[in-house]
């Protein structure tokens, strides 16, 4: 059996109702059923992008709370707005929240996005493996699309993710400090 220190459910479009539909929907099933099946016991839902009045990260919470998950195995990380944010700020989290100096984290996202996010959770410091998400039938214009997206992203984050680490001890020292007193 695959284990982890924590599956890191990657946010993505939340529909106009607040609810995850589409892609949302099928990584937090995924997610959902991965910490049934006790590959761990923390999920992260990572993503601080806002669709309407919701934020991705919270509305994956409350499709993993009406999935079973409890609520003591959740943990939002709501600063991500890419792939490299999933990865920097999901790595500073677990990191404080694991015994293992290289945590290991499931990764479920889609199958055509998981080879790009798999390099930016490495680059972050992570011991990441994929979860992948059912594949959605799509058309080829569609299916050309996402080739060529994710070939210019994965060229983009390499670049950024190379300043990874000092990205990652930052986040981690962000973490890590008492709040300020305003």
């Amino acid at each position: 059996m695959l284990r982890a220190d924590a599956i890191v459910l990657l946010g993505c479009r939340i529909a106009p109702s607040g609810f995850p539909a589409g892609p949302a929907a099928r990584r937090a099933a995924t997610a959902a059923r991965a910490f049934h099946a006790g590959v761990t016991p923390l999920i992260i839902a990572s993503g601080g992008r806002r669709w309407g009045s919701v934020v991705e990260a919270r509305a994956l919470h409350q499709a993993l709370l009406r999935a079973g998950v409890p609520e003591h195995a959740l943990l939002d990380e709501l600063c991500s707005f890419s792939t490299c944010d999933n990865a920097v700020f999901s790595a500073a989290l677990l990191r404080r929240r694991a015994a293992a100096a290289a945590p290991r984290a499931a990764v479920v996202t889609c199958p055509w996005h998981m080879p790009r996010a798999l390099q930016s959770f490495h680059a972050a410091g992570l011991d990441a493996f994929a979860l992948p998400t059912e594949l959605a039938p799509a058309s080829l214009p569609r299916r050309a699309y996402r080739w060529g997206h994710e070939l210019v992203c994965r060229r983009l984050d390499a670049a950024v993710m190379r300043r990874a680490r000092p990205l990652a001890e930052s986040a981690a020292a962000y973490f890590d400090a008492p709040p300020e007193v305003t």
